[in-house]
C-alpha cells in the first residue's frame, strides 16, 4: 500500500508540498537531535542536508519528484531568500556601542583572524592550481567566524563573561564586519574582471562607496519613519510587513546598484534598524519566527542538497586537507597573536584563538554566494561545506580541552 502511494504520480503542487515537508521536517529534527547530543543544531542540519543530497540519497532525483529542475530552482531561490533573512537578522543583533565597548583586543584579534586565514587559503588554492579569483574567494570564506557555538561552550563550561569569553563575543562582531567587507570588495572585483571594460576596478569601488553612503543616510533619516509610519496603516503586521520590503529592497539595491552581495544591503538595514530599540524589537522577533520557521532550515539543507562531499575529496583530497588545516591553524594563530600583541598571556591567547574556529552558517553563506556568481565551482563548494563541518565538529571539543587544562592546573 505505502509504495503504491509513493509511486502514484503527483501534481507539480504536491510534489512542492512533500518536498518541503521533508526538508523542514528532517533539518528541525537533526538539528535536536543533534543538540541532545551536545553538539549545535547547524551540525545536524548540515549533516542531513548532506544525507539527503548527491553525496549519499540524492532526494532530489527520485522517481517521485518528476519535476527536479523546476524544484531544485525553487529550493534555491527560498534558500537565498533564508540567507537574506538570516544577515539581516545578524545586523539587527550587532550592537555598534558593544563594539566600541569590546576595545582593542577584539578589534586585533578579529584583524589577526580574518588576515591570516584569507592569505593561508588563498595560497593553498593557488598553489593547487586554481586562478586567482577563485583562490581569494576560498581565502574569502575562511575569514568567517560563527560565535554561536563558541558562545554555547563557554555558557556551558561558565566562561561566557571571563576575560577570554569576552573578548571572543567582541572579536567575533567585529570579524562579521570586516569578513562582509571583505566580500563586498572581492564581489565588486570579480563584477569588474567580468570583461566591462566600461567599468574599471576603481569606478566599481567609487560607486560602491556612494552606494553605501547613500544607503545608511537613507537608512538613518527615512527607515526607522517608514516602518513607523507603517505600523500605524490598518491591517495585520504592517509595520513588520514594511521591514520586509526594505530588507529585500536592500538586498536588491546592492546588487543591482552596488555591486556587492545582496547580503551586504540586507545585513547593514538590519545593523540601522538596530539602532532604533523598540523597532529592533519588535522586528528581531517577528523576523526570527519568519527565518527560523521556514527558510533558514531551506536554506541549510540546499547547502547539502548542491554538495557531494565524496565527490570533492575524490577530486580535491589533498587540497581539502589543507584547507581544513589551515582553517583551524590559520585561525588559532592569526587571532591568538591578535591579542597577544595587547597583553594577553599565551595560554590567554590560543583560549581566544580556538574560540574564533568555527565558520558556521557565516562560512556557508559567503560560499553560497560564490557558488551563485560562479566564482568557485560545486567541488571547491563541497570543500568548503566540509571545512564548516570540521571547524564546527572541533571548535567545542578544543575550548572545553583549554579550559578543563586550566582548571587542573589551578
Amino acid at each position: 500500500m505505502h509504495l503504491s502511494i509513493m509511486s502514484m504520480p503527483m501534481s507539480p503542487l504536491q510534489q512542492v508540498l512533500l518536498l518541503f515537508a521533508i526538508i523542514i521536517f528532517a533539518s528541525k529534527g537533526a538539528g535536536a537531535l543533534s543538540k541532545r547530543f551536545g553538539q549545535p543544531a547547524v551540525l545536524g542540519e548540515l549533516l542531513v542536508g548532506l544525507v539527503l543530497g548527491p553525496t549519499l540519497l540524492n532526494m532530489m532525483h527520485w522517481p517521485i519528484f518528476t519535476e527536479s529542475e523546476v524544484l531544485e530552482h525553487l529550493v534555491k531561490y527560498l534558500a537565498e531568500l533564508g540567507v537574506i533573512f538570516l544577515m539581516f537578522l545578524a545586523g539587527l543583533e550587532t550592537d555598534l556601542k558593544e563594539m566600541k565597548r569590546v576595545g582593542l583586543a577584539a578589534t586585533t584579534g578579529a584583524t589577526g583572524g580574518v588576515v591570516l586565514p584569507f592569505v593561508a587559503g588563498a595560497l593553498i588554492a593557488h598553489y593547487f592550481g586554481y586562478e586567482w579569483f577563485p583562490s581569494i574567494f576560498i581565502g574569502t570564506v575562511l575569514t568567517a567566524t560563527s560565535v554561536s557555538i563558541s558562545a554555547q561552550t563557554l555558557l556551558e563550561l561558565g566562561q561566557l563573561r571571563s576575560k577570554e569569553g569576552t573578548t571572543i563575543l567582541g572579536a567575533a562582531v567585529v570579524d562579521d564586519v570586516m569578513g562582509i567587507i571583505v566580500l563586498s570588495v572581492v564581489i565588486a572585483a570579480h563584477a569588474a574582471s567580468g570583461g566591462d571594460a566600461s567599468a574599471p576596478l576603481w569606478w566599481v569601488c567609487v560607486k560602491m562607496v556612494a552606494y553605501f553612503g547613500a544607503i545608511i543616510a537613507f537608512g538613518n533619516y527615512a527607515v526607522p519613519k517608514l516602518v513607523r509610519w507603517a505600523g500605524r496603516w490598518p491591517g495585520s503586521e504592517t509595520g513588520f510587513a514594511m521591514a520586509i520590503v526594505l530588507a529585500l529592497l536592500y538586498g536588491w539595491s546592492a546588487e543591482a546598484i552596488g555591486q556587492v552581495a545582496a547580503i551586504t544591503g540586507a545585513y547593514t538595514l538590519g545593523v540601522l534598524i538596530g539602532e532604533h530599540h523598540d523597532l529592533k524589537h519588535q522586528v528581531t522577533e517577528k523576523v526570527s519566527v519568519l527565518a527560523y520557521g521556514f527558510f533558514v532550515p531551506v536554506f541549510f539543507v540546499s547547502i547539502g542538497l548542491e554538495a557531494d562531499a565524496v565527490r570533492a575529496l575524490q577530486a580535491n583530497f589533498w587540497l581539502a586537507i589543507w584547507i581544513v588545516l589551515a582553517s583551524i591553524v590559520a585561525k588559532v594563530i592569526g587571532s591568538g597573536i591578535g591579542v597577544k600583541v595587547v597583553g594577553f598571556t599565551t595560554n590567554e591567547s590560543i583560549r581566544v584563538g580556538i574560540g574564533m574556529i568555527s565558520r558556521g552558517e557565516v562560512a556557508l553563506i559567503v560560499a553560497n554566494i560564490g557558488l551563485a556568481a560562479k566564482v568557485i565551482n560545486s567541488e571547491i563548494f563541497s570543500v568548503m561545506v566540509l571545512m564548516t563541518l570540521v571547524t564546527t565538529l572541533v571548535t567545542p571539543l578544543l575550548l572545553r580541552g583549554v579550559f578543563k587544562q586550566e582548571h587542573a592546573t589551578h
